[in-house]
């Protein structure tokens, strides 16, 4: 009777086991493929020099997104982005290739690759008019939006309070890895007040950047961002101050922008205003861009925007300068 019992009892684990093993499988892999693309037509409202460029058609930016999730909190991403040359043409280049793990009940996510450098992303995100063109920082070439590096990022008390630390190259996705020196930079944004945008960037907030770091060939390479903003799904207002370091020139920008969403509507009014002093030594050399424009949501993954881009020299614009200094686009953004 004994043997019979064991034998049964092993037969039936025997039958158990492949179940067993199936459930302790690891998740499938998840991959999704989409894209990002930003058009306009563009029209110069003084074309002095008759260089034939006065209004033209063009892609500015296409962005094609690989995203891949595995068990273990295992993700990764792979950015190409396909921009003009300047000479007619289109170059393709990586601007994201990373892999991110979140471990089992963590706030904390640590990325390796060619990454997301800790404060354009929020800002952008916060002042979601990319299709416009790049946020004051980026557009004067004093910070990338991605780099080669190693980092963190955490969010606590439902994104009360989220962080991003990256050690990077610091040259940018398409300016090389450069030499051995190397920057360190860390976000901390913290929301003072809720309002009904619950997201990472919303409510009333304070935010701060601090990196530091040396340039190829050891020149100081500094930057420090105070920024405050407010969020709500209709209305978001911000302001920031930007003090930069290369080498042994000192630099500003005060910069503040506002969007308002119209009730019941699908429109939106948007408006910038960026001032950057290149050299805070010498004098007349600030520059004043001023933005403003209406927007519409056709539909979700397709918006259009309708602005002008005003661009003043304190000192005097050169003849090129001068050219090309105020625009008037019709910029469109679609999602696949």
């Amino acid at each position: 009777m004994h043997a019979r019992l064991v034998a049964a009892l092993c037969a039936l684990s025997l039958v158990a086991l492949p179940a067993a093993a199936q459930s302790q499988n690891p998740q499938a892999p998840q991959v999704t493929v989409g894209g990002l693309v930003y058009g306009q037509y563009l029209y110069q409202l003084k074309d002095s020099l008759g260089a034939g460029n006065q209004n033209q058609f063009s892609i500015q930016r296409a962005y094609l997104n690989i995203l891949g999730r595995f068990g273990g909190g295992i993700t990764t991403r792979l950015t190409t982005d396909i921009a003009p040359t300047g000479a007619g043409n289109q170059q393709i280049r990586l601007k994201y290739a990373f892999l991110a793990w979140t471990p089992t009940n963590s706030k904390l996510t640590y990325k390796f690759g060619l990454v997301q450098t800790p404060y354009i992303d929020f800002e952008e995100t916060l002042w979601d008019y990319r299709m416009q063109g790049p946020i004051a920082v980026d557009r004067n070439g004093y910070m990338s939006s991605s780099d080669f590096g190693a980092g963190v990022d955490g969010r606590w008390n439902n994104e009360g309070v989220n962080a991003q630390f990256l050690f990077f190259n610091g040259e940018g996705y398409s300016g090389g890895t450069g030499d051995n020196h190397k920057d360190a930079g860390l976000r901390v944004s913290g929301r003072l007040s809720k309002t009904n945008d619950a997201s990472r960037t919303g409510g009333l907030r304070l935010t701060g950047y601090a990196g530091v770091g040396k340039a190829t060939g050891g020149a100081d390479r500094n930057r420090y961002i105070g920024t405050v903003s407010y969020k709500s799904q209709r209305l978001t207002v911000a302001g920031e101050f930007v003090s930069t370091k290369d080498d042994a020139i000192t630099g500003s920008i005060l910069s503040a922008f506002g969007v308002y969403h119209f009730s019941g509507s699908k429109a939106a009014a948007i408006g910038r205003v960026d001032l950057l002093d290149p050299d805070t030594d010498t004098p007349d050399n600030k520059q004043t861009r001023v933005i403003t424009g209406l927007s519409y949501q056709v539909q979700s993954n397709f918006r259009v925007l309708a602005d002008v881009d005003l661009l003043s020299f304190e000192g005097g614009a050169t003849p090129a300068q001068d050219a090309i200094r105020n625009r008037a686009l019709l910029q469109m953004q679609f999602t696949f």
